[in-house]
């Protein structure tokens, strides 16, 4: 059955920095909602524009025929796809299953193969963008699996981001986003590194930006979390804690492939050691203080 508005419950599991965002652009669009987090209140603006509730993934799964997942660590997805009480056990034949948790290739491989066991439909889409692109609707979306699984949910992941490109099979998602990590650690060194530089030479930062934002320096991290740089605001469009998850990820994956990523080890261990000093829950962009 094709996916339409009236067919269609969408199960939305993790509802933070992103996922409220994610969830609200479905709601808003249309689509029956249901939603479930570990914290109810976090979920409770989504409640009150007019989600549903449901008390675990696996009353979860028995409502929805299209469930999204958007959660901190392999671990909770694991358990949360692949558990007694999880969403492939638990949920019915013809559900399509979207994760967009940042995780393995290897789990994403998993999940696929034990949904089409099922009868289910399984992909691994992977976003970046932070709550910026979440709350604009216009994150980078990167997806795994079959393609005429991903051409059946398109219509939704439309709804949350505007660069949504099939990678190829299941973990094809996953290993597009650690290409992305990759890239973005090495750039958030480069980014404080410019910004403290500016600072210390007596330039006005801001306008520093101005010139070499436009430039050939011009990232997505220059333009989007310098200016927070600048301004001392250190909250999390996405935190620490996770990005350092998805570094070791990518340095386990490089090292199955035999690859060195000086680059990478070089961004883990600084981001490693600003956790360590009680910044884990802020955003990225705090690697700023490295220098201070």
């Amino acid at each position: 059955m094709a996916i339409s508005k009236e067919n269609t419950i969408v199960g939305f599991i993790g509802t933070g920095v992103m996922g409220k965002s994610m969830a609200g652009h479905l709601l808003k669009d249309g689509y029956k909602v249901t939603v479930y987090t570990r914290t109810k209140e976090k979920a409770q603006d989504l409640l009150d524009a007019g989600a549903e509730w449901a008390e675990s993934p696996k009353e979860l799964a028995g409502i929805a025929n299209v469930i999204i997942t958007i959660v901190g660590y392999p671990s909770d997805v694991e358990e949360i796809y692949l558990g007694e009480e999880g969403i492939i056990k638990n949920g019915s034949e013809g559900t399509f299953l979207i994760d967009m948790t940042t995780s393995t290739p290897s789990l994403a491989e998993k999940i696929y193969r034990a949904a089409k066991e099922r009868g289910m439909g399984a992909i691994d889409a992977p976003v970046s963008g932070g709550d910026i692109g979440a709350r604009e609707a216009r994150l980078t979306i990167m997806v795994g699996g079959d393609e005429q699984d991903f051409i059946e949910v398109k219509g939704i992941l439309d709804l949350m981001g505007a660069n949504i490109v099939h990678q190829g099979t299941a973990g094809a998602g996953q290993h597009t986003k650690m290409c992305n990590q990759i890239a973005i650690a090495a750039n958030m060194i480069a980014v404080s590194e410019a910004m403290v530089y500016a600072r210390k030479a007596g330039l006005n930062q801001e306008q520093v930006l101005k010139s070499i934002g436009s430039g050939a320096a011009g990232s997505w991290s220059l333009s989007n979390l310098a200016p927070r740089m600048i301004k001392g605001d250190f909250e999390p469009g996405f935190y620490i804690k996770h990005f350092i998850k998805d570094m070791n990820i990518a340095f386990k994956e490089a090292e199955k492939m035999g690859m060195e990523v000086p680059g990478l080890s070089l961004a883990k261990s600084l981001y490693e050691e600003l956790a360590q000093s009680g910044e884990e829950n802020s955003g990225t962009q705090a690697i700023y203080k490295y220098w201070e």
